[in-house]
């Protein structure tokens, strides 16, 4: 058994809850909220209403819910106001709380809805992909995808608990899985020395033993980054260090297409740049570059692109991520294994040098 795990941020803290079946803790966390006069509602992911309808059903009860399309176009203003409309209809008010059931698509979502409905309401996460257990799941980050770049629009907003059911993964599409692990490999790189080594003898798998563990390893290590910079505003590292690669992922999903690459296939890529700019700039060698697409590809995750993508729009795109500051890109860069860093002064060409090597044409 897993245990609990408390994210401690004073009056915000929460708990995360992890089992192999939590539909009954969250039948009595819903029915508990209703015998207090609590309204509640739930937004879900479609494709998961499909092939997990009975625990879904078990979880939610009578709760009237949404059903929201799966897919990363879903993180769209349109799809934002209908999410409102429905709060709006179901009468929510501020003693409410939202159910958001789904991967990092509906979890990001559905939680910007509750931060932006009635200026915030609470909500409870129940994440669904491995991804969306690690990592999106977990520190408050909420938002919305533009035409001019992923994430654009969002806000702090943390749950009042969130319930990590592994029971979900057993269903999961093995492309989703491998997504996921993008990120359980992005937290051994960036602060965790022994997950790495882990990951390069065992490949994981939805039937690994430990895989539970692992999640919980993960969340630990975010829930400590983001207690000590929950709002990503420390001049240097703290919660940024938790986009080593993105700077790179982002840049692909916006140019390819929100619906080319999934979002941890993404990360991959940029893990595979990430640790190639930081060989570029003389913090590793050619060797810790060729360890980190190994364990890539092991856990069948791409290092390259598969073709199609331009420099000029992937530099355009970089440009306009939310992590530019006073104009300069910001990077993480890797300086051991375990150990990260942020850097603003990484000169362009070098970064056009890696993009030609991950496959850029």
């Amino acid at each position: 058994m897993v245990e609990d795990l408390v994210v401690n941020l004073g009056d915000r803290s929460y708990p995360i809850h992890f089992g192999e079946n939590l539909a009954s803790a969250v039948a009595a966390e819903l029915a508990g909220l209703r015998a207090r006069g609590a309204k509640t509602v739930a937004l879900a992911d479609a494709s998961l209403m499909d092939c997990q309808g009975r625990r879904l059903d078990a979880m939610m009860g009578e709760t009237p819910r949404l059903i929201v399309p799966a897919g990363e176009t879903s993180k769209s203003s349109q799809q934002l106001v209908e999410a409102w409309d429905f709060l709006a209809a179901q009468k929510m008010d501020r003693g409410g709380v939202v159910l958001v059931i789904g991967g990092g698509v509906v979890g990001d979502l559905g939680s910007f809805a509750a931060a932006s409905f009635l200026r915030g309401v609470s909500f409870i996460q129940i994440p669904t992909t491995l991804l969306a257990m690690v990592d999106s799941s977990v520190g408050g980050k909420t938002g919305i995808n533009l035409a001019a770049g992923k994430n654009l629009v969002g806000a702090f907003h943390q749950p009042r608990a969130v319930f990590i059911d592994t029971g979900f993964l057993q269903t999961l599409p093995p492309r989703e899985f491998a997504a996921g692990l993008a990120e359980v490999i992005k937290y051994g790189l960036l602060g965790d020395e022994t997950l790495f080594t882990q990951l390069e003898r065992e490949t994981l798998k939805p039937e690994t033993a430990n895989l539970a563990a692992v999640v919980r390893r993960c969340c630990a290590a975010k829930a400590r980054i983001v207690e000590a910079d929950e709002f990503e505003t420390a001049a240097s590292d703290g919660r940024a260090l938790l986009n080593l690669g993105h700077t790179f992922a982002h840049a692909i999903e916006k140019v390819a297409g929100y619906s080319v690459y999934l979002h941890g296939e993404a990360v991959a890529i940029g893990l595979a740049a990430a640790a190639r700019l930081s060989r570029d700039l003389e913090l590793i060698d050619d060797t810790l570059v060729r360890r980190v697409e190994r364990v890539l590809a092991a856990h069948a995750l791409p290092t390259r692109l598969r073709g199609g993508l331009e420099l000029g729009p992937l530099m355009e795109a970089m440009a306009s991520d939310k992590k530019v500051r006073a104009g300069r890109l910001r990077f993480v860069v890797m300086e051991a294994v375990g150990r990260a860093a942020t850097r603003e002064d990484v000169p362009r060409e070098i970064v056009e040098s890696v993009w030609r090597e991950v496959g850029v044409e």
